[in-house]
């Protein structure tokens, strides 16, 4: 599990090098790849960054990415509902994730719930 962040690092890295051009965007992939499971608080993977250190990319991908999986059904999980999610997700505001992109997505929670109602086939109730 650890090692998917690196391994999609090094995927997009070795993309790079097969295209003519630079891609712009894929600057901002590896980013999100590399450290979207470090935390907030300098307990995540692979690197142990913190606070500012997490590039606003991987910190915003972070949070969406929990978010997404808590409300997902998975082989191993129910899906759970948005409250429960939204409510997991302010608990670990300064710990796992950013304070201020907490603050972003608890002040703009019903756009995220009506993203995922539109993107999820077995979308959880409120």
């Amino acid at each position: 599990m650890k090692t998917h962040a690196l391994l999609g690092f090094q995927a997009i890295e070795q993309a790079e090098k097969d295209v003519e051009q630079p891609v712009e965007f894929l600057a901002l992939a590896k980013e999100i790849a590399h450290w979207h499971h470090e935390r907030w608080d300098g307990n995540g993977y692979p690197d142990g960054l913190c606070g500012d250190e997490i590039p606003i990319s991987a910190r915003l991908m972070a949070l969406s990415d929990v978010f997404d999986a808590l409300i997902s059904k998975r082989v191993y999980k129910p899906a759970i509902s948005f409250s429960q999610a939204r409510d997991i997700i302010a608990n670990e505001r300064g710990c796992q994730f950013d304070p201020d992109v907490t603050d972003a997505f608890l002040s703009n929670f019903d756009d995220f719930v009506s993203i995922a109602q539109k993107h999820l086939n077995d979308a959880p109730k409120r």
